[in-house]
């Protein structure tokens, strides 16, 4: 694989998906896109100016859980889990410059955000307002020039924009973090040897009673630990069920090897997403 320069995120400067971008991979430029299915489509673009090598996807959030768009994109694309980062969600409230905290009537976030920020909402009298993003928030507050406006954003934005923070640290919960996987076209295996690892998979089980049941036997019986397991209808038919599982170990590793051999007598398909280093925060 050539040397990564670009890798793409969801959302707007300033968003905790830029931010993560940032943290980890500060050497490369962060492409913002609209959409996931426009983050998708740069990393599959061979070239062009919108394309990207990489891309920073969230997956899974500790308050808000899966990200659902992602688990129907992945199973089509033709892309890879070659990293896995997690993020402390934080938030502050931001205003125009010399804005005072008591002269704010309207606060304007994504609805999660608001939703994870309910305490200060109250506590102040705000009216929450929502936005299609946390940055872009920001961004709306400054379009305004209005001093009673003012945003709930990741702290990036506010050296983006211009903004002064008037609050820190305003989330409710402590524990908010958010799980991203790093996407990429080239399948890069992590080495079996090189610590701790997780492997990542899809799979159909066939229509038949206890299918799923004797599926997962194997890995119990190989002592793999399953640390997820999540399900979605494909097509539309109630029948026909799709499976994301991730677990710890390596598929070279004996244990693993042998389950994965045993879940393809119960499935219609397994395809790897990934075998990539587990993240500090996950141990």
């Amino acid at each position: 694989m050539s040397e990564p320069h670009r890798i793409a995120y969801q959302g707007e400067p300033g968003s905790n998906s830029h931010m993560v971008c940032q943290r980890y991979y500060p050497e490369m430029e962060s492409v913002p896109c609209a959409s996931f299915e426009d983050v998708f489509a740069a990393v599959e673009a061979a070239s062009g100016e919108q394309s990207a090598s990489l891309a920073m996807i969230p997956i899974d959030n500790s308050l808000a859980g899966r990200v659902a768009d992602i688990h129907h994109f992945l199973p089509e694309s033709n892309l890879h889990i070659i990293a896995e980062h997690y993020l402390r969600i934080r938030f502050h409230l931001l205003g125009l410059p010399g804005a005072p905290l008591d002269g704010i009537r309207t606060v304007h976030s994504h609805v999660h955000a608001l939703g994870q920020c309910r305490n200060i909402i109250r506590e102040h009298g705000f009216t929450p307002v929502v936005s299609g993003d946390t940055a872009g928030a920001a961004r709306e507050v400054v379009e305004a020039g209005d001093p009673t406006m003012a945003a709930i954003s990741p702290p990036l934005a506010a050296s983006i924009y211009g903004l002064d923070v008037l609050a820190t640290d305003i989330e409710d919960a402590d524990h908010n973090t958010t799980r991203f996987v790093v996407l990429s076209p080239d399948f890069i295996q992590a080495p079996v040897d090189a610590g701790p690892v997780v492997t990542s998979f899809i799979f159909n089980v066939r229509n038949i009673p206890a299918a799923l049941y004797k599926a997962l036997g194997g890995f119990a019986t190989n002592g793999v630990n399953m640390t997820k397991l999540e399900s979605y209808m494909v097509d539309g038919k109630f029948t026909a069920t799709q499976f994301l599982a991730e677990v710890d170990g390596h598929p070279d590793q004996p244990g693993l090897k042998r389950a994965l051999e045993e879940l393809a007598f119960f499935t219609t398909d397994v395809k790897l997403l990934g075998v990539y280093p587990a993240d500090p925060a996950r141990l």
